[in-house]
């Protein structure tokens, strides 16, 4: 963490006594939250923050514990969470299985090694759908391959053919004016498969996992599907330890789900939708009273929010509340409209 004033810059530990008219802090995901404290209290008159989100190097491999969804705010509830006095051995192993254990991490190694272990089938897909050779390799050596992938699994969660679907809309019109076709191809998934498959009866629920994380299909490495299974294992047992955990202990958010009914069948289907509350939390790091936390940043949290926000809806709605209205109101977004 570096602090900056005008024209010169020093660290947060040199900076420790030095006092400026403003202050401007640089601050990075493995900055721990006493020199973040020590960096933001030396301006007199205000201090900035400016959050790093890219990797050191650009060049590097993403590994499992990527978390291509991080914002500003999660970076800086992260830097408050850590802690760089010594922790009693306890401590430190109660921390460390909640960073390893949380629903954000599992829930980011599940996402990366799915987007490895599916990679070549998305490949084979696009250079089959109707492009030409040319195309088709500049889709898949595009940054945008990999949002176009992942909108390709939330497809399928969603139960679209997606084999079938692809053609059609590489069909449906040119790439003449395009300037990154994966891109277009990403916004043309996203519309076509806004709403799930099927209607009414015939409709299926979408393949989730914790009610959030679209789960991974077509995997044919052995490895690779029993990884994701872990962790879609791990996933769902964490999301049942946070929610009992809260439940337990009466924290505030809890109170907007309203009391479990005491039938059997109402109360399996309020713990459900209690679960998805619980796991969006924990995927995001909510810690506010109010059930989902401020308004979501990202298009990604928004789609999460929203499947929440239905969630909290149907747990009032069995236990026979009314839902409240604490949390992010519902965000007005093209891709919205997908299954919750």
């Amino acid at each position: 963490m570096c602090l900056g004033n005008l024209g010169y810059a020093v660290t947060a530990y040199r900076a420790q006594g030095i006092t400026t008219d403003t202050a401007h802090v640089l601050v990075e995901p493995t900055s721990t939250r006493e020199t973040f404290y020590v960096a933001m209290t030396r301006g007199r008159h205000s201090n900035h923050a400016y959050v790093t989100l890219d990797r050191a190097d650009d060049h590097a491999q993403p590994h499992p514990g990527d978390d291509p969804h991080a914002t500003a705010r999660s970076v800086l509830y992260g830097v408050l969470q850590h802690s760089g006095a010594e922790l009693s051995a306890h401590e430190t192993i109660v921390a460390e299985q909640e960073q390893w254990g949380s629903i954000a991490q599992l829930a980011a190694e599940y996402e990366t090694i799915a987007a490895a272990a599916q990679h070549d089938r998305w490949a084979t897909l696009v250079r089959g759908s109707g492009l030409t050779e040319e195309q088709a390799e500049s889709a898949i050596e595009s940054d945008a391959f990999g949002p176009l992938a992942a909108e390709l699994r939330r497809a399928e969660a969603n139960h679209h053919n997606i084999e079938a679907l692809l053609p059609r809309l590489v069909a449906a019109r040119g790439f003449g004016d395009a300037d990154d076709i994966a891109a277009v191809l990403h916004h043309r998934v996203e519309r076509a498969t806004a709403r799930p498959a099927g209607s009414g009866r015939t409709r299926k629920p979408a393949r989730l996992i914790a009610g959030l994380i679209p789960q991974a299909h077509g995997i044919i490495d052995a490895e690779m599907r029993a990884a994701l299974d872990e962790r879609e294992e791990l996933i769902e047992a964490r999301a049942d330890a946070v929610l009992d955990g809260a439940l337990t202990e009466s924290v505030p958010w809890t109170k907007a789900l309203g009391a479990q009914p005491n039938d059997r069948r109402r109360a399996a289907t309020w713990r459900k939708s209690a679960r998805v509350v619980a796991a969006y939390r924990d995927r995001y790091r909510v810690i506010d009273d109010a059930p989902l936390g401020a308004p979501p940043e990202s298009v990604a949290q928004k789609i999460d929010a929203a499947r929440a926000r239905s969630a909290l809806t149907q747990a009032t709605e069995v236990a026979g509340t009314r839902a409240g209205r604490s949390g992010p109101r519902p965000v007005e977004h093209r891709s919205l409209g997908r299954s919750l």
